[in-house]
């Protein structure tokens, strides 16, 4: 991801974004002189710079008439935008109403980050176990969560490139070159697709009973020709 671009989703604008990593370079600088570094009119520096100071980004350094301004260390910044939010989903959650019942049917999700997301929270919400099936760019995209499900005692299943090991999973070892996914949790839900095209992909989503045995048998049946092959 883009530096500047990774910054804007820490609410900046991409002028304070690019201000915020001149600071951080320079340690402190006038309005003027950060104008004059990075080519932004005077007028649309010093809006910028307001902007990181009252989004906790930046501090003001008064020395005699003139103002500095001095950046807040990035992991100090981040920390304290990602704890602010913690504290808004708290409060949002305890007001929204409660969604109890998993979705009937079938449902698409499109995009590479939404499957991803969806993969891993999917893990995150199982109880018993996981079953998945992946290349290695994707099983590493859900390490942290399938680590997280053997700690809290959960059965992992993993069919994957032979050099993607985790410790404590029933792991198969297999050439995937393609960007396919499987997953299914708890024997009661399966999430399927494929990340080829990006943002453009899409993954199908169910609890549908049906669906969930039949992806349970394709992968028995995977498991079982890995075996075979390893004979």
């Amino acid at each position: 991801m883009n530096l500047i671009e990774g910054l804007t989703n820490f609410n900046l604008t991409k002028q304070e974004a690019t201000l915020y990593v001149l600071l951080l370079k320079a340690g402190q600088l006038t309005g003027y002189e950060a104008a004059k570094q990075t080519g932004i009119s005077r007028s649309n520096t010093y809006t910028a710079l307001a902007g990181l100071v009252e989004k906790g980004a930046a501090y003001v350094l008064e020395e005699g008439k003139v103002t500095r301004y001095t950046p807040v260390a990035a992991e100090e910044f981040c920390r304290n935008k990602i704890s602010r939010l913690e504290e808004i989903k708290e409060d949002i959650i305890q007001q929204l109403p409660v969604f109890t019942s998993d979705v009937e049917g079938y449902v698409t999700i499109k995009g590479e980050q939404e499957i991803i997301n969806k993969l891993r929270n999917t893990v995150r919400q199982a109880k018993e176990r996981i079953y998945v099936s992946g290349n290695l760019r994707l099983l590493e995209l859900l390490r942290t969560e399938l680590e997280d499900a053997l700690g809290r005692g959960l059965k992992v299943v993993i069919i994957g490139d032979k050099a993607y090991q985790l410790a404590g999973a029933i792991c198969y070892g297999t050439t995937k070159q393609s960007e396919q996914i499987r997953l299914i949790a708890d024997s009661r839900t399966v999430l399927t697709g494929d990340l080829e095209d990006a943002e453009d992909s899409s993954c199908l989503y169910s609890c549908k009973r049906n669906l969930v045995d039949l992806f349970k048998e394709a992968l028995k049946n995977e498991i079982a020709l890995i075996k075979l092959t390893e004979r």
